[in-house]
């Protein structure tokens, strides 16, 4: 059986665009939350800042855009955001 051809993609650091998902349980300061959390680890564009509810209401996904600098900054905020215990996924 023939593999199909598999890219691997990695990132150039520094990446001024890295465009980041959250999604988590909605409340009144999700957004805030995330974007508090965000500021600690790298400078956010909130230009880019998009939010979108789920059909129910239940989870919110907050997005934007930051400048990664390397693959500790990207584990350092995908740790801290979950240690929220409201945040499910990190994209």
């Amino acid at each position: 059986m023939n593999q199909p051809d598999v890219k691997s993609y990695k990132i150039e650091f520094p990446c001024a665009d890295y465009p980041i998902k959250v999604v988590g349980d909605s409340g009144a300061n999700y957004r805030d939350m995330v974007i508090e959390i965000l500021s600690k680890y790298a400078k956010v564009d909130l230009n880019t800042l998009a939010e979108r509810q789920s059909s129910n209401g239940k989870y919110t996904t907050v997005q934007l855009h930051i400048v990664a600098t390397d693959e500790d900054q990207l584990r350092n905020i995908n740790s801290a955001l979950r240690a929220t215990g409201i945040v499910h996924m990190v994209l």
